[in-house]
């Protein structure tokens, strides 16, 4: 039996005035509203509602406080799968009046928060009980759900206060979406396109559950509204999840976590297809199909995270503070579709909030996860730099060795000089002051060539004791000035060292033009040795066949 109670007023956005407690009378042939006003008593108050199961329902509410009625009232109830309902008030003196509402008709007195609100005719008093005649109710949540009666300035608010949240809601999105789209160009990271689409199918998902689909496109039916929401809902699990697997570092997701994220996402998407092309046919076996296959997509989660605790993935701690509440939520939202939990209007939006919140730490995630990735190319590349440099670089002197010389020397433009520069009875010096003494002579030698030559100049060893330098012709290099600069070094053990310098000009804009200048300038340096060492002699490049080899 439906025991009069007082209404509770409710504040805020969604569900908002005076709600009230409802009974369920199953349809049978031949039942009028004014026969069910009478059986009040005979209701069902007790049954949850999603165990009646489908089909035509009476619902009847409580008797509601008697009173004149000076303003005009509003039945607001959320939004359901069926193709009519029927709102009969019950008003003293046994008037009874119906307001019809099918599945277009829902589109158009659809308001933010997914709440069908319908005027109650203007009378003189106000209506002692409300009664609910529902046809083709699917019945997944309820079959009627959260009644309230509200006034208009009640129904403003909740407009208001849920056009901010979702207005918030679609402004976070959008400004996330731009700025990855952004990086996603720039770098290229294979989960960065996954969680453009996430914000892609949050936003689409939060303005066809909302209600705002129904005010922008008043004529198409609530019915297919809610089917949408099943396949966006889907479209962005399937890319959360295929984010995730992209994350984590390469090594963390293996082909058997690839796998599983896979028939996750076939999992889900499989009912929700169903539901969209098929329903209202096994519509009751789609959903559940549907809220299993979330399940199922969140525990694919735990096997990821436990392969990147596993391997020590530097991002394990960033996604757990990014996604730990919205899993939490995705889980509470999946167990009341299963109807294993209480309908809650918050809770049934809690899927935009958990999104919302998602979007901005992932976003941080996503940032600091870049961070780490730019500094480990920056590592790389300075490690490659340095690898380079010690390839190119003669260990024991610093100069630039053969290979990166002639790299370096071959293509320049205009004439080069070339100097040949050979130390002078090297081997004796060896003998002398030992190889470590003769190592230090050569360093010596290096230091004191690069500080003689232009700061554009090519030095480099080629040989055991054998340098060379090519300038440019703004920039020649005194060989005079080099030997008086050897002469004056202080040497190890205060030896003298002096060298001996072959000179040639010419073009090396070719290998060969490298090889005939290359032996011009040997030739000159063995006629300085010729001639007494310690002095500078040059040869002309035409004296020269270009054909000869280094």
């Amino acid at each position: 039996m439906l025991l009069a109670v007082p209404v509770r007023a409710q504040g805020g956005g969604g569900i908002t005035g005076d709600s009230m407690r409802i009974c369920v009378l199953r349809d049978v042939p031949g039942m009028t509203a004014r026969r069910a006003f009478d059986m009040a008593g005979k209701f069902d108050c007790s049954t949850s509602q999603p165990d009646f199961g489908p089909g035509d329902y009476w619902v009847i509410g409580n008797r509601l406080p008697p009173g004149e009625l000076n303003r005009p009232l509003l039945v607001r109830t959320a939004s359901l799968r069926q193709d009519r309902m029927t709102l009969y008030a019950l008003y003293p003196a046994e008037r009874i009046d119906a307001i019809v509402t099918d599945a277009h008709d829902a589109s158009r007195h659809l308001q933010l928060g997914a709440i069908i609100e319908r005027l109650l005719p203007r009378r003189d008093m106000r209506p002692i009980r409300l009664l609910w005649h529902i046809e083709g109710s699917a019945n997944l949540r309820g079959i009627v759900l959260a009644p309230t009666i509200a006034t208009s300035g009640q129904s403003a608010q909740s407009n208001s206060i849920m056009s901010a949240v979702y207005s918030a809601f679609a402004g976070i999105c959008i400004a996330l979406l731009l700025y990855n789209v952004g990086l996603a160009r720039a770098l290229r990271h294979a989960f960065l396109p996954f969680y453009c689409l996430m914000m892609v199918g949050m936003l689409l998902y939060a303005f066809t559950s909302s209600g705002a689909f129904a005010w922008a496109f008043p004529a198409v039916e609530n019915n297919a509204r809610l089917r949408m929401n099943y396949v966006l809902l889907a479209a962005t699990g399937i890319a959360a999840i295929n984010f995730l697997r992209h994350f984590f570092e390469p090594h963390i997701v293996t082909p058997w976590l690839g796998r599983m994220v896979r028939m996750a996402s076939f999992a889900v998407a499989l009912p929700a297809f169903g539901v969209a092309l098929l329903a209202p046919w096994h519509l009751k076996q789609f959903d559940t199909a549907f809220s299993l296959g979330f399940l199922i997509l969140l525990v694919a989660i735990i096997p990821i995270m436990v392969a990147a605790w596993r391997r020590k993935s530097q991002f394990l701690g960033l996604f757990i503070t990014a996604w730990i509440t919205p899993i939490l939520l995705a889980a509470t939202r999946t167990a009341s579709g299963l109807n294993l939990i209480d309908y809650s209007f918050w809770l049934d939006n809690s899927t935009i909030l958990s999104m919302a919140f998602e979007a901005l730490l992932s976003s941080l995630a996503i940032a600091y996860r870049i961070l780490l990735i730019t500094r480990e190319r920056d590592v790389a590349r300075e490690q490659e730099m340095a690898a380079r440099l010690l390839a190119d670089a003669d260990p024991l002197t610093g100069l630039m060795n053969r290979r990166a010389f002639l790299r370096e020397a071959i293509g320049r433009e205009g004439e080069q000089q070339l100097l040949l520069l050979d130390i002078d009875n090297f081997k004796r010096i060896n003998d002398t002051i030992g190889h470590d003494g003769g190592d230090n002579v050569l360093r010596v030698v290096a230091r004191t060539l690069r500080i003689a030559s232009d700061p554009h100049a090519l030095v480099a060893r080629v040989g055991g004791e054998e340098f060379a330098i090519v300038s440019g012709p703004g920039e020649p290099v005194d060989a005079e000035k080099v030997l008086t600069a050897l002469r004056t070094a202080p040497m190890p053990y205060d030896l003298g060292v002096t060298a001996s310098i072959g000179l040639h000009w010419g073009t090396l804009l070719r290998e060969a033009d490298w090889k005939a200048m290359y032996c011009a300038a040997d030739a000159a340096l063995f006629e300085a040795k010729s001639a007494g060492r310690d002095r500078v002699r040059g040869k002309d490049t035409s004296r020269f066949p270009v054909a000869v080899a280094a």
